[in-house]
This record gives C-alpha cells, sequence and structure tokens, in this order.
C-alpha cells in the first residue's frame, strides 16, 4: 500500500489572486502524483491546508484536490478554521466539535487527530481528545496504526518552530499513547522540513511542505535579537509517499521538480541490475 501525504499548502496566502504561487506549487506536486510513477492509494493532507482560514480558500482548495483520482484524508493546522473547513468538505467526520476520524485500511489503521487551537500557533491536545483517541485505540490493539497529525510533538532543532517537550499538550498526547504498541508511527507537518525522528517507542515522520520551505538553522535564536538568518526559502514543492509493507512503515521524501536524469535503464545498466537482483536470496 502506498501512502501518500501533502501539508503546509497554505493557500490564500496571496488571496487576492486566484493564480497565486501556493497554488502553482499544489497543483505541481498533484500532477506529479497523479501522472508519475508513484500513484498512491490515498492522500493525506496534514493541516494549514490554507494560511487564513477563510471559506473562499478552502473552496479554492477542494476544487483544486477534485482532481484526484484517489481519496484525499485532511487533518487540521494551526491555519485552518474548523467551521470553514465544514462547509467544503462535508464528509470529514467531526467528532465534539474536533476534525477526528479513523481510516481502516487492509491490515493497518490511520487515525487522524486535530491538534488545532484557535490563536495558537503550536500544537493542543486536551482531555476530550485524548478520551477519544484513548477509545480507538482500545477497540484494536493488535491491528498496526499509524496516527495522523499536524504538529509532531518531539523538538527537532529548528528553534523558532521547535515544539518544546515539556508543553502540557505533548504529554497529554504521550500519556494517551503509552502502552499502546500497536502505533507504529506518526505522521506530521507543521515544521515545512523533511524531518524523520524516534519518540516514545515510535517514529515521527514529518512531511515537507507543499508551499515554500523552512531555512535548517540549528543555532539557537535570541527574539530580541534579529540576525537577518534565512527563516523561509523557496525550495521545491514537496511530498511524502509512506510504503506500508508486512514489515512496517518505509517513509520517502521527494519534490515535484524535474529530476534530471544521470541514467536509464538501458542495455548498458542492465548488467547491474541483473547483478544486483541475483544477490537476493531466493
Amino acid at each position: 500500500m502506498l501512502i501518500a501525504q501533502i501539508t503546509d499548502i497554505h493557500l490564500g496566502f496571496e488571496p487576492d489572486n486566484p493564480a497565486e504561487f501556493n497554488r502553482k506549487r499544489l497543483d505541481q506536486v498533484l500532477r506529479h502524483l497523479i501522472d508519475g510513477p508513484n500513484r498512491p492509494d490515498l492522500l493525506l493532507a496534514t493541516g494549514d491546508l490554507v494560511d487564513r482560514g477563510d471559506a473562499d480558500s478552502y473552496r479554492r482548495l477542494a476544487n483544486a484536490l477534485s482532481v484526484c483520482p484517489f481519496p484525499v484524508f485532511p487533518c487540521m493546522g494551526n491555519h485552518d478554521d474548523r467551521e470553514n473547513f465544514a462547509t467544503f468538505f462535508p464528509r470529514t467526520p467531526v467528532v465534539d466539535g474536533f476534525v477526528q476520524y479513523v481510516v481502516p485500511l487492509d491490515g493497518l489503521r490511520l487515525i487522524v487527530i486535530d491538534t488545532l487551537e484557535p490563536g495558537r500557533h503550536g500544537g493542543a491536545f486536551c482531555e476530550a481528545r485524548a478520551d477519544w483517541l484513548h477509545a480507538r485505540l482500545k477497540e484494536e490493539p493488535e491491528t498496526p496504526t499509524v496516527i495522523v497529525m499536524h504538529h509532531p510533538p518531539v523538538e527537532v532543532g529548528i528553534d523558532w518552530m521547535n515544539t518544546h517537550p515539556d508543553e502540557p499538550w505533548v504529554s497529554c498526547f504521550a500519556d494517551t499513547i503509552a502502552g499502546h504498541g500497536q502505533v507504529q508511527a506518526l505522521v506530521c507537518g507543521h515544521l515545512h522540513r523533511p524531518i524523520v525522528a524516534p519518540w516514545k517507542g515510535t517514529t515521527v515522520a514529518i512531511c515537507p511542505s507543499t508551499a515554500p520551505q523552512v531555512a535548517l538553522d540549528l543555532s539557537p535564536i535570541d527574539p530580541e535579537k534579529p540576525d537577518n538568518r534565512p527563516m523561509i526559502i523557496a525550495d521545491a514543492p514537496a511530498f511524502a509517499l509512506h510504503r506500508w509493507t508486512e514489515h512496517g512503515l518505509v517513509t520517502h521524501f521527494d519534490t515535484s521538480d524535474e529530476h534530471v536524469m544521470l541514467a536509464k535503464f538501458d542495455k548498458q545498466m542492465q548488467p547491474l541490475v541483473r547483478a544486483l537482483v541475483s544477490e537476493r536470496p531466493r
């Protein structure tokens, strides 16, 4: 099974421009997923779907995603608005005011959770959301499970974007999944960079953005002393492919820019391919 992920689309960053930069980048990624060699079985859209939470941006997002020949499963990020989202994505479940739901697959469950707290840039996870997630995890303790969320609960070293490990929502989330060994991975966005990290006995896979990326600078930042460091950079629009097999989840990151081919599978490369395949156990 192949699961694609896009995140941090930020549609509507240029609200008066129907051909805005972020829409072009989104369309480029979707064309790559639809027409490329790795068409997925489904697509996750992991939050910050729009930039200002406005209804018109959700309308244009629904239009953009309508070209997908595979199902799309969205979740909420800190730039999103649940009410406006629900108007244009009415089939996405809302439970007790939160966009949370289960996607049952063949031998795998995806559990989409809501980490939005309006007015806050970082994540949130309250007791109501925790109770819902705990109940869902108890339902099928033997089924491998991937939790899909916008905010990663792990500290990654980009100082101005970090999740602090002592944030209350992180503790609440950690306590909720503790003891549920079926949780194979957490699939997140928010940081606009490709990152993989261990956390609490599982793996966190963080997808880069279809919109511009965050610069990689691991030095400390002083909020009182602007130092002209790069913060947002125009790297290529990106996505993740999560390949689920009986051995677990394997994550690849790629961009939708054109890749310069230096070699192809022709008669010249055939001996190498034959040799590599012949070394494998039969």
